[in-house]
C-alpha cells in the first residue's frame, strides 16, 4: 500500500521487518506492542519514502495496467480510481501520505496521533486539511470520474 510497484513493495516489507528485528531491545512495553510496531514501521517507511525519492523519480508508475487488463469493466473501473486514488495520493508530502494511509488502513484520530506523535485534534486538523488537498489534486490533475 504504501509502494508504486510490487518489488518496491516486497524491499519496504523486507526492510520494515529488519528494522523491526532491530528495533525489538528498545520496545519499553509503554504502549500496545501492535501501536510500537505500527510506529516502528511507520517511520521506516517514511525514511524509505525519502530515499527511494531520490531514485525512483522515473519509475514512479503504479504498475496496475496488467491487473486492468485481466479484470472485467467494472473492475476495471475501480481499478482505475484506485490508480488515480494513489497518483494523487504520492502528489502529497510524506506526513500527509501517512496520514491518509492511516486513515484508509481505518485508525481512530487518537491511533493516528498515537502513531505520529501528535494530539488527537492536531492529527484531525491535518488529516481534515489532508483530504481536502487530495480532493483539490484529484480536481486540478482531472482524476474524477
Amino acid at each position: 500500500m504504501y509502494m508504486d510497484t510490487k518489488d518496491d513493495q516486497e524491499d519496504l516489507y523486507q526492510e520494515m521487518v529488519c528494522q523491526l528485528w532491530k528495533s525489538y531491545a528498545s520496545f519499553k512495553g509503554n504502549s500496545q506492542f501492535s501501536t510500537w510496531m505500527y510506529r516502528v514501521s511507520l517511520n521506516t517507511a517514511i525514511t524509505y519514502f525519502k530515499r527511494d525519492s531520490k531514485r525512483s523519480e522515473h519509475t514512479n508508475s503504479l504498475g496496475l495496467a496488467e491487473h486492468q487488463l485481466r479484470n472485467e469493466e467494472s473492475d476495471w473501473e475501480i481499478e482505475r480510481q484506485i490508480e488515480y486514488l494513489y497518483k494523487a495520493i504520492h502528489e502529497l508530502n510524506d506526513v500527509e501520505k501517512a496520514l491518509i494511509f492511516l486513515y484508509l488502513e481505518g485508525f481512530s484520530h487518537d491511533e493516528i496521533g498515537q502513531n505520529l506523535g501528535i494530539s488527537e485534534g492536531n492529527a484531525r486538523v491535518k488529516l481534515n486539511r489532508t483530504k481536502n488537498k487530495l480532493q483539490e489534486i484529484i480536481k486540478v490533475k482531472g482524476y474524477e470520474f
